[in-house]
């Protein structure tokens, strides 16, 4: 078996699907954001039980979303060594600045987030939480800056077949950057309001207790995923004029394309230097999905209408549009990367140089152990955030008071078991 496609094939899968974990953590932490923003400003107890209820699912997604990064870490050693010995002194800086951010920024304030709950002060705690959200938008930069290099490289130069950074700013102001950026974080406020949106949608259907309570989050999360997918649909075509020049054969020019071609020829030899069609057709079908999510737009002030909500409708296509943010990101993803091909960093590496010197069934076990680790994170992920999400709104374990039982399903909220008029409903837990 060819040992370059099922590396191809491994990091199509792996990029993927972790792409997915980081679109719902981005989405659900600006959420967050806001509900325990309201929370502090108001003491609204509403807004304290949105907060722990959907900070239960960012956490689970955080959590599993981490172990499937690790996964993709491990995949670029294995089998991109080329990759990190021809380019790793300039591609490595930004995963290098992520790696930081992510794994010790990030997860120690989400850490203390967590376990802050009834012992931080009130603003304490939400600077913890402002801190998760900042360091995930910044680790998400970085990578991006990462890919961006990959898109064009630039800041550069070869020093006997290795390159070497030599212009920091000019990663930073990669045209490739900015367009792509504000895509991916308008993807993940869409990917996140539509899954608020559809769980909300989901437990109005089931007219469940916490009907007032959903209905709150229905309208947050359709309004913050109608302002994702304009953003989606602006930054994604403004893309077109920014790649077109420096990818002449994604979007450039006829005469642009044959120019590179030439060139790579003289200097690579003779071969196939255009796309697979599988980029436009994933592109096409990107688009498609990303203007029909358009019409959310026209959902908005029909869903303050309390007599459309019982009718039931809008929420049904609310609940099975879910999967279409998904659907369209893993394709716009596909599209990017499939797009620069056969080219590892566009017009430097090509891919057949970067990929690690190992037989095929060496790659085809590895490309198999790690599709099956992602699959099972995957599944693992989904079904936890189903079963928390299922339960309601009424008594999420996170934020719960030390020593305090389990709330009943009439939700009624509260800070701390002393205060509560019925202080035997927070009797301690027997060991």
């Amino acid at each position: 078996m060819d040992p370059l496609l099922l590396a191809r094939l491994q990091f199509a899968t792996t990029t993927s699907i972790h792409f997915l974990f980081v679109l719902v953590t981005l989405g659900l932490v600006t959420l967050l954001l806001y509900l325990q923003t309201a929370w502090t400003i108001t003491r609204k107890p509403v807004y304290e039980r949105l907060t722990r209820f959907w900070g239960t699912l960012y956490v689970i997604n955080y959590v599993l979303g981490i172990a499937s990064g690790i996964l993709m870490e491990f995949q670029f050693g294995l089998n991109w060594s080329g990759l990190s010995r021809h380019v790793g002194n300039v591609f490595g800086a930004p995963l290098a600045m992520e790696t930081l951010v992510a794994f010790f920024l990030e997860s120690t304030f989400l850490g203390m987030w967590i376990f802050g709950w009834h012992r931080l002060h009130r603003g304490v705690h939400l600077a913890l939480l402002w801190g998760v959200a900042l360091t995930a938008y910044a680790s998400a930069f970085w990578v991006m800056v990462a890919n961006s290099w990959l898109q064009n490289p630039v800041g550069y130069e070869v020093r006997n077949g290795i390159a070497h950074l030599t212009d920091f700013s000019a990663l930073l102001t990669n045209p490739t950057l900015g367009m792509a950026l504000g895509h991916v974080l308008a993807a993940a406020l869409l990917t996140g309001g539509m899954l608020m949106a559809g769980i909300s949608s989901w437990h109005l259907i089931r007219r469940t207790p916490d009907f007032e309570l959903f209905r709150k989050s229905l309208r947050i999360g359709l309004v913050t995923a109608t302002v994702g997918v304009i953003f989606v649909q602006g930054f994604g075509f403004a893309q077109f004029g920014v790649v077109g020049p420096v990818q002449p054969t994604k979007y450039g020019s006829e005469a642009a394309k044959d120019a590179a071609i030439a060139d790579w020829t003289a200097r690579f030899g003779p071969g196939d230097y255009t796309p697979p069609v599988l980029a436009n057709v994933g592109l096409g079908f990107m688009i498609l999905i990303g203007l029909g999510l358009g019409l959310l737009v026209f959902l908005v002030p029909l869903l303050y209408r309390d007599w459309l909500i019982r009718l039931r409708f809008p929420l049904y296509l609310l609940l099975l549009a879910v999967p279409l943010p998904f659907v369209a990101s893993i394709l716009g993803w596909l599209t990017r990367e499939v797009g620069r091909q056969p080219w590892m960093a566009y017009g430097l590496l090509p891919v057949e140089r970067a990929v690690s010197g190992v037989d095929g069934g060496v790659m085809l076990v590895s490309f198999l152990g790690f599709s099956l680790l992602l699959g099972a994170l995957t599944v693992a992920n989904w079904t936890l955030i189903a079963r928390h999400a299922a339960r309601g709104a009424h008594d999420p374990a996170l934020g719960r008071p030390p020593g305090a039982e389990p709330a009943g399903p009439d939700g009624d909220p509260f800070r701390d078991p002393t205060d509560h008029p019925d202080n035997s409903r927070f009797a301690p837990v027997p060991a």
